[in-house]
């Protein structure tokens, strides 16, 4: 078995507007990055090797309050897949509970009443882990949908480390409830695995391939289970400290919540602000004047977070140009096509030939 191409990012894309940070600041957390590096030297890699491959500086990695850009993050997977010479690295139980590293959050969801009030919180201050990541809740009859989406680079995100940022959650919720819980279902949008014995061990289930979204449904009993852990005070004084956190970022909360709620909703069609703001549990004047607070427009946001899906859906193969306008929510293929001229100056059959080119000029480096 030959490892897939590792993927360089393509440079000069002129920056757009919408919720800050844009794309190409989008970072991830130092601490995540030790755990991840972690897992990597658990799973038999030469993690020195493998920094030095993706360009790392080692000493960087060791500053606790240091962030990495995402397309780095996204090389660093690319090598260690390759290394691993294996596409489930990460599927291990053991593993995502060991080497999980979430700092301050995980202290603020320990604090929390019960797992759903746990799971809001890590959907509220997900950023401080990584504001490449979306993560969100979505309401269903048998429980809720844990939503993850990954965004803001230039370089498709590997399916292995979505499937990693769901099993740490899983197995989050089971040290958080001191419970053995099982999804009900999982989701995820890349194609099935010629095997998905690995999958079905670490999540529990048969996981669904070529999914619209990488969702997890978790049972609305075990949302309700109380924390062991729960310290209402002491969650407050978490909360602060996460508060002050995302200032520091930058990072536009509410604005992060409306991308991943208008993510969610796309494929059904174009959203309404007054959809999104129930989505939200929020009154619209609430969401409206949240978004004027932040300088930021509802239009702006609903741009963005179109180009970034855009990006990624036209990077596969699988989607046809008019699946990928479907996926987007347009009424039609010539608003997507005006739309791509707006977003990368280019139509999108011509900007998907510029992504596939790098990453054929990228095999030699295997």
């Amino acid at each position: 078995m030959h490892p897939a191409p590792l993927q360089r990012p393509l440079y000069g894309s002129a920056r757009r507007p919408g919720c800050a940070p844009q794309p190409e600041h989008r970072t991830s957390s130092a601490a995540w990055l030790q755990g991840v590096l972690a897992m990597f030297e658990a799973e038999g890699l030469d993690v020195p090797a493998l920094l030095h491959d993706a360009g790392f500086d080692p000493a960087s990695v060791r500053h606790q309050n240091a962030r990495f850009p995402v397309d780095e993050i996204t090389l660093l997977w690319q090598h260690a897949v390759a290394r691993a010479g294996r596409p489930t690295l990460g599927l291990d139980r053991m593993l995502a509970a060991t080497h999980s590293r979430i700092g301050t959050v995980g202290h603020a969801m320990a604090c929390s009443a019960d797992l759903g009030e746990a799971l809001q919180c890590l959907a509220r201050y997900m950023a401080v882990i990584s504001d490449a990541t979306a993560f969100s809740l979505a309401a269903d009859a048998r429980g809720c949908w844990l939503v993850m989406d990954h965004t803001g680079g230039s370089l498709p995100i590997p399916r292995q480390r979505v499937e990693y940022a769901l099993l740490t959650v899983l197995m989050q919720c089971r040290w958080l409830t001191r419970r053995e819980l099982e999804p009900l279902a999982m989701e995820f949008v890349h194609p099935a695995p010629a095997d998905d014995r690995r999958h079905r061990e670490a999540f529990g289930c048969t996981p669904r391939f070529g999914a619209q979204a990488n969702r997890m449904l978790l049972a609305a009993a075990d949302l309700a289970l109380p924390l062991p852990t729960h310290q209402h005070e002491l969650g407050q004084m978490q909360a602060q400290l996460l508060d002050t956190q995302l200032e520091r970022l930058g990072q536009t909360t509410t604005s992060t919540l409306v991308c991943a709620e208008i993510a969610r909703r796309l494929p059904q069609g174009e959203p309404r602000r007054q959809d999104v703001a129930q989505g939200l549990g929020l009154a619209e004047r609430t969401l409206q004047r949240r978004l004027q607070a932040e300088s930021v427009s509802f239009q702006a946001l609903l741009e963005r977070t179109r180009s970034e899906l855009a990006r990624q859906y036209l990077a596969q193969a699988r989607y046809s140009l008019t699946e990928v306008a479907d996926l987007l929510g347009f009424v039609d293929t010539s608003n997507f096509f005006r739309a791509c001229r707006r977003w990368f100056g280019m139509p999108p059959a011509q900007y998907r030939a510029q992504l596939w080119e790098s990453e054929a000029a990228a095999a030699p480096l295997n």
